[in-house]
C-alpha cells in the first residue's frame, strides 16, 4: 500500500524539493540513475527497499508525501 503513493508525480516533487539531480538522489537511494528516470516517467515504480528509502528521505526533508494519512488507516 506504500509503494502506491510514490507515483511519478511524488518522486519527482521529492528530488526538486530536495533540489537534486535523478543521479544525486540516485546516489543516495543506491539504485542507478536510470531507476529514477524511469520512476518519475511512470515506466516503474519504485519497490522494497527503495519505497522505504524514499520514505526515510522525505521524512528527514519535512517532505508531506501523504504517507501519515496511509500509516494510520
Amino acid at each position: 500500500m506504500e509503494e502506491r503513493m510514490w507515483d511519478r508525480k511524488r518522486i519527482r516533487a521529492l528530488r526538486r524539493h530536495l533540489g537534486l539531480t535523478q543521479a544525486q538522489l540516485a546516489s543516495d537511494l543506491g539504485v542507478r540513475q536510470q531507476t529514477v528516470s524511469e520512476w518519475e516517467t511512470g515506466q516503474y515504480e519504485p519497490r522494497g527497499t527503495s519505497v522505504t528509502l524514499l520514505r526515510i528521505v522525505a521524512e528527514r526533508a519535512r517532505f508531506d508525501y501523504g504517507g501519515q494519512e496511509d500509516e494510520q488507516g
